[in-house]
């Protein structure tokens, strides 16, 4: 197993790992609206907080020595499931072609009060 820290994603403030890689896959921890270089939260719209938060998995991914493209299955953390299609359309800005399978919930609350956390598995 081998943990991966970067500073290009979001910072973790518990006892847990961005991500780890495991026998060819990379498991991130969830993403929430950080941005890694201020340490400040996003909290606006589910568009903004969506943009931050995949552009986050997006660079934990890449620090791993993966991309969105290779990305098997993503798991979404919703505040509020009325903002399933506007965090569909920012979804769709970034996976395009490839399409992993990917399981979508409400959360009865997320961590710091935002509006999405989003965590996936990747090949490498």
């Amino acid at each position: 197993m081998n943990p991966i820290q970067t500073i290009r994603g979001q910072g973790n403030k518990g006892p847990y790992s961005q991500s780890v890689i495991y026998e060819g896959l990379i498991f991130t921890a969830g993403q929430v609206p950080v941005i890694p270089e201020t340490g400040s939260m996003v909290q606006g719209s589910i568009a903004e907080e969506a943009t931050q938060v995949l552009t986050n998995l997006q660079r934990v991914l890449t620090e791993a020595g993966s991309s969105l493209s290779r990305v098997l299955k993503v798991t979404v953390y919703l505040a509020d499931m009325e903002d399933f299609a506007l965090f569909n359309q920012v979804y769709q800005q970034f996976f395009v072609e490839h399409l992993p399978a990917r399981t979508c919930i409400q959360a009865g609350k997320l961590p710091f009060g935002v509006k999405v956390e989003v965590e996936a598995v990747a090949a490498l």
